[in-house]
């Protein structure tokens, strides 16, 4: 897997990453302008914005169990690209919410904020990304400290959780689990490779010193 690996690493193999990562947006742009995003465009934004924010964050904390996996150590410079990637699908998300929605009026939104739980909750794992992505380069990591760094960035984990919640009640109201089933899912596997990991770094032997 050299081979591959070494060409992973090639110049213009990130921005090709960065480049798939923009094309969704540039999807629904597109059926936005084109008016073939369905009888309601709006939904259709606000959804399909939100769909991809998981995604991406799916994709992001898939990225160190496949680089564990396969040993493709070039695989670790695609987090940072897929994380911001699934912020700004959630920036997107959000600003669809409040534009298309709400029409931006503030007292509108706030009052949506506290009356439906899932908008509440969805407002949270935003928040929370804004530090993740804030501190995605590497003068953040050197500012921090690696240990500390490393700390921060778990909060990726309370973010995915949060973001099945707020999907999860957003398709409750219609009972459709389907797609959420397999965000979960996808979501439950990732966090069960990390808790296992953790645990086999705890209990594996310390080499003792040589007498």
């Amino acid at each position: 897997m050299r081979w591959l690996d070494a060409w992973l690493l090639r110049p213009g193999v990130q921005p090709a990453v960065a480049l798939a990562c923009a094309l969704p947006a540039a999807g629904l742009l597109w059926g936005a302008v084109q008016n073939t995003l369905g009888p309601n465009p709006a939904e259709a934004l606000i959804r399909g914005t939100g769909e991809w924010t998981l995604r991406f964050l799916c994709l992001a904390l898939a990225v160190t169990p496949l680089r564990e996996a396969t040993g493709l150590a070039a695989l670790a410079r695609w987090r940072r690209t897929l994380g911001l990637a699934a912020f700004a699908y959630g920036l997107l998300h959000a600003l669809a919410y409040g534009w298309l929605d709400m029409g931006f009026v503030l007292a509108d939104l706030w009052r949506d904020v506290v009356k439906r739980p899932f908008i509440l909750v969805g407002s949270l794992a935003l928040l929370l990304m804004l530090p993740l992505a804030a501190t995605s380069f590497n003068a953040a990591i050197r500012a921090l400290g690696a240990q500390r760094w490393k700390a921060l960035h778990r909060l990726v984990y309370a973010v995915a959780g949060l973001a099945l919640l707020h999907f999860f009640w957003m398709r409750a109201g219609k009972n459709d689990f389907a797609e959420w089933s397999v965000y979960a899912t996808i979501v439950g596997v990732l966090m069960g490779w990390r808790v296992i990991t953790f645990t086999k770094r705890l209990i594996k032997p310390r080499a003792r010193p040589l007498a």
